[in-house]
């Protein structure tokens, strides 16, 4: 193992030593740009005293780039036809494969003692899943650099009062501070996504206490976002009106109108507080 991303031609080849070609049933887009794997380890910003857990090591190029900082790297791959693949293309004592969904590991009880840096090309049709399950349930990971659909990036970075402020954005703001890395255009991958993606770091803060509550309110009300939130909040809450008052939000503002502050707001009032 060089440690050297493989070309697009690698890759290909690569594949094709063990009959094997892009899965489109498992959403497989392979990372095919030397110099996009080189910046998204560089934004892992790793060395050999951290550990990396990636998700969807595909063909191992980045796998083998993460390693070559000499960082220890638990990395997952669903597919388990890329096991000899991977096997081949990463052979180094400080990497160890695992074939499993990441989608339903429970890293904070499959990851050995210590703080972990999560980096990937998650798969589209559970990359925010995973992104806000690791955030609200696997405080050992205290770094998320993800690449995602570039919709999915806006949504999870997104403002109140924006078009893509949801329920993604309030648990990212309230477990992370976010920044986005890097523009990704289809014609890195093989084969190309319909999409275009994006790279973003995730670098974990402490949550208030308070946080899994300001989420469930959060969702209450995005679930009814047309309501004012005297309304949407109504059943969950009771007087709303009395604790929306307390809390200092507005009774009439709309779930998107609400900063992930205002829904730790509500939450306190809810419990009696100011």
């Amino acid at each position: 193992m060089s440690g050297e991303p493989q070309s697009r031609t690698e890759i290909r080849e690569l594949l094709a030593s063990h009959g094997l070609r892009p899965r489109r049933s498992l959403g497989q887009h392979f990372l095919a740009d030397p110099n996009l794997v080189r910046k998204v380890a560089a934004l892992a910003d790793v060395g050999p005293d951290d550990r990396v857990v990636e998700i969807g090591a595909g063909t191992g190029t980045l796998t083998a780039a993460l390693a070559a900082t000499g960082a220890t790297v638990v990395a997952f791959e669903v597919d388990p036809n890329l096991g000899p693949v991977l096997k081949s293309a990463v052979d180094a004592p400080n990497v160890e494969i695992r074939i499993a969904d990441a989608a339903t590991v429970d890293f904070s009880s499959e990851l050995a003692g210590g703080t972990w840096v999560l980096v990937g090309n998650l798969p589209y049709n559970v990359g925010t899943g995973i992104v806000l399950d690791t955030l609200r349930f696997a405080p050992t990971i205290v770094r998320l650099v993800v690449m995602v659909q570039r919709e999915v990036a806006d949504r999870l970075l997104a403002e109140p009062g924006s078009k893509d402020y949801g329920i993604p954005s309030v648990v990212v703001a309230l477990h992370a501070d976010a920044r986005f890395g890097f523009a990704v255009p289809i014609q890195v991958f093989l084969p190309p996504p319909q999409v275009d993606s994006a790279v973003i770091v995730l670098d974990r803060v402490p949550a208030p206490a308070s946080a899994e509550s300001a989420i469930r309110l959060a969702g209450i009300a995005f679930g009814q976002r047309r309501k004012m939130l005297r309304r949407s909040l109504a059943a969950a809450i009771g007087d709303a009106d009395e604790v929306l008052r307390r809390s200092g939000v507005d009774p009439t503002a709309r779930a998107e109108d609400v900063s992930p502050e205002g829904y730790l707001a509500i939450a306190a009032a809810l419990k009696g507080g100011p």
